[in-house]
């Protein structure tokens, strides 16, 4: 466990992608099995204990620290594992196993996987007696699930995959079929065993991802005789596969671009998946044909279960955009021009009212092209319009490669949408931001009248990112020596309108929404700059974002 522990501290204060994929490769090769397995499988999302809840860490924490102490300890810190981690004190009596070494990180997991939900306490409060710091810190990450240190699933298989000559990808392909703590993975990178023959009806295939369109050097001397354009829709990219396992039943499934199995999230969906194929595309909420904001698909992700009532109100359909696998046939390797051909067929083969095949646009030239992006209902219902994030450019002669190629796929989204708006609330971060406050709820002034005559504040937002590290230092400085109240971890900060800090916040659109006080809800929204030359009583007004939410 200590050496797991070392490695999320390593992680949480290392900023670079390729060192922390170091870092990793470095553990993996020197940590024995299955421990090294177990740490895979946490980074990789993979690991969750449903009986170590928060509620129970801090009953933990209560039975040995001072309750106020504990409260303003955790107030200042800002994350509870570590606040835990630093308060949790030395045993007055020896208790279960305190004089034993740390447990190992593989001990920790199978007790926790076989544990009663009345003995997890005792476990956990056992361990915290035998580990440091550090590792009460990492021990509370992992069985919390908020481990937070800037690695993701994909980066990990990355790691495995180096510590051989495999491909990330093919890694990914196999990754569904394997649970922790991976032996046989690692005795097939590491040349023990020969390539994993993991049979799925229904697998994931890492998905192809483009790069931003910058049209002054991207643009120059582009041919749009060899690319197709195809319009970049608001809902979450998937991959629908469906095929027959060996007994011949039919296998469907709905993967997020990450490999999250979604499936059970979209029963109305399934049963369209007749076909024998992998298709890539974008989930949507359809309604007679026509295209719902994306805060209509918000309400159906992240269930388990579905009622009726949403999903005869938000009925989902699959927007198709390529070909993957047919009939057990890779069309990855074929160009783009050819899966497309095939993927028209096949979706009109299915005949389905819930898919469709994403339009191609007809532009001749760079002019065309920049009009079509900024202007998308000349070519579609005003409706439909609205739920285009801007265009795909994708090269006719491109394969289907996982990861993000530099080259064959761009996407050029909508410029996005600037407002200033106030800060109100300010909350820690976690990890290497858990010394600063930067998750940031801003607002904008309402029309209507407060007690005192002046217009008053609704929060329309929040954001943690977008600013610079100096940026970060500078807000912190500012909600420290500014703050007016506290509720817990979240401070509320000066916001009159001649004294409060103005944000320019930019986002990609509004949405109607009656849970937030304003009525609206932001997409996508990050911090654009500081606008410290400006008085809080200039920052916009909720007036001017539902005239947006109009436009949109």
């Amino acid at each position: 466990m200590q050496a797991f522990a070392a490695l999320l501290d390593r992680l949480s204060f290392e900023p670079r992608r390729s060192v922390k994929e170091d870092l990793l490769v470095d553990y993996l090769r020197r940590t024995p099995d299955p421990d090294r397995g177990y740490a895979l499988a946490a980074l990789a999302g993979d690991l969750s204990f449903s009986h170590a809840k928060p509620a129970l860490l801090r009953q933990l924490a209560a039975e040995r620290t001072d309750p106020h102490l504990f409260e303003l300890s955790y107030d200042f810190v800002g994350d509870l594992s570590e606040t835990i981690a630093l308060m949790w004190p030395e045993p007055e009596a020896p208790s279960l196993g305190h004089n034993q070494p740390p447990p190992a990180l593989a001990v920790i997991v199978e007790a926790l996987a076989n544990a009663a939900r009345s003995d997890v306490g005792a476990l956990l409060e056992a361990w915290l007696d035998r580990l440091d710091e550090v590792g009460r810190w990492a021990l509370l990450k992992l069985v919390t699930g908020g481990l937070r240190v800037g690695v993701s699933a994909r980066s990990a298989k990355v790691a495995v995959a180096r510590l051989g000559d495999l491909d990330p990808a093919e890694v990914e392909e196999v990754w569904h079929g394997l649970t922790p703590p991976y032996q046989p993975l690692f005795d097939w990178a590491e040349g023990r065993a020969g390539r994993l023959s993991y049979r799925d009806p229904a697998p994931f295939r890492p998905a192809m991802l483009a790069h931003p369109f910058d049209p002054e050097k991207d643009g120059e001397g582009l041919d749009l005789r060899d690319w197709q354009v195809e319009w970049k829709w608001d809902g979450i990219r998937v991959q629908a596969v469906a095929g027959l396992d060996a007994s011949g039943t039919r296998v469907a499934r709905l993967y997020t671009r990450t490999g999250e199995d979604i499936s059970a999230a979209f029963p109305d969906l399934l049963p369209e998946l007749t076909f024998d194929a992998a298709i890539d595309g974008e989930l949507l909420v359809v309604r007679d044909g026509i295209v719902a904001p994306f805060a209509d698909l918000q309400k159906r992700l992240n269930r388990k279960t579905v009622g009726p009532k949403l999903l005869r109100e938000h009925p989902v359909g699959l927007r198709a955009y390529d070909l993957l696998s047919l009939a057990g046939d890779d069309q990855r390797d074929q160009p783009l021009s050819l899966r497309r051909a095939r993927l028209a067929e096949l979706v009109a083969q299915t005949a389905s009212p819930r898919i469709d095949l994403s339009p191609v646009l007809d532009v001749a030239d760079r002019e065309a092209l920049a009009a079509a992006r900024s202007q998308p209902d000349a070519h579609l219902d005003a409706d439909d319009a609205a739920a285009v994030e801007g265009l795909m450019l994708k090269r006719l002669d491109s394969t289907y490669l996982a990861g993000r190629p530099k080259g064959p796929w761009f996407k050029w989204k909508k410029d996005p949408h600037l407002i200033d708006a106030v800060l109100m609330y300010a909350q820690r971060g976690h990890g290497r931001r858990s010394s600063f406050y930067s998750d940031y709820t801003f607002g904008v002034w309402d029309g209507a009248e407060g007690e005192d005559g002046a217009s008053r504040l609704v929060p329309v937002g929040k954001a943690y990112f977008g600013f610079t590290d100096d940026e970060l230092k500078d807000i912190d400085h500012f909600v420290r020596n500014n703050t007016v109240n506290r509720f817990g971890p979240v401070r509320e900060v000066v916001q009159s309108p001649d004294a409060g800090l103005v944000l320019e916040v930019a986002f990609e659109g509004l949405a109607r929404s009656p849970r937030h006080k304003s009525g609206v809800a932001m997409r996508f929204p990050r911090i654009s700059r500081l606008r410290w030359d400006k008085p809080a009583g200039e920052a916009d007004r909720l007036e001017t974002l539902k005239l947006l939410l109009r436009e949109d």
